[in-house]
């Protein structure tokens, strides 16, 4: 029989599932109004954008796998984005000297200026959407995600 849990533990297990679920609320208002910005905006999705951002970070190509590691979604769901950015003209598919099976994918200096033009509007959005927060505010926020993301990163 699993003995119970002291009252001091038991109050700080459910202070952390009240945190977890502060997290998710606050991630996800932040998520879906951006995917709103975007859709009304540019007529773009939330995972359109960050392919383009990981592909803008890598100037020399990702393969796709490297794209799904980095965004962690799967090879299937960054295929379909990247065929249409490739028939857009935004990207294209290079082959991997010496693996005829690979291709790194990049961004076309359309690709480039369309996103660097869409990232300014997206990170302005973001000062919009945080601007209840101050200097200290957010400098404590990344002090304590930075702390619990490093433990999390331990736990691996």
């Amino acid at each position: 029989m699993t003995p119970e849990p002291s009252p001091r533990a038991s109050s700080l297990s459910k202070s952390r599932l009240r945190l977890w679920l502060k997290l998710l609320k606050a991630s996800g208002l932040i998520e879906d109004e951006i995917r709103r910005r975007l859709r009304a905006e540019f007529n773009w999705t939330l995972p359109r954008f960050d392919v383009m951002s990981a592909l803008a970070r890598s100037p020399d190509g990702l393969k796709m796998s490297e794209i799904s590691r980095l965004l962690r979604v799967s090879n299937g769901n960054i295929t379909g984005i990247v065929d249409k950015l490739t028939e857009e003209g935004l990207a294209l598919r290079v082959s991997v000297p010496g693996d005829r099976r690979a291709n790194l994918v990049r961004l076309t200096p359309r690709g480039k200026e369309l996103f660097a033009e869409h990232a300014a509007v997206h990170e302005a959005w973001i000062n919009e959407i945080l601007s209840g927060l101050n200097d200290d505010d957010i400098a404590g926020m990344i002090r304590r995600l930075d702390h619990l993301t490093e433990a999390l990163d331990h736990e691996d």
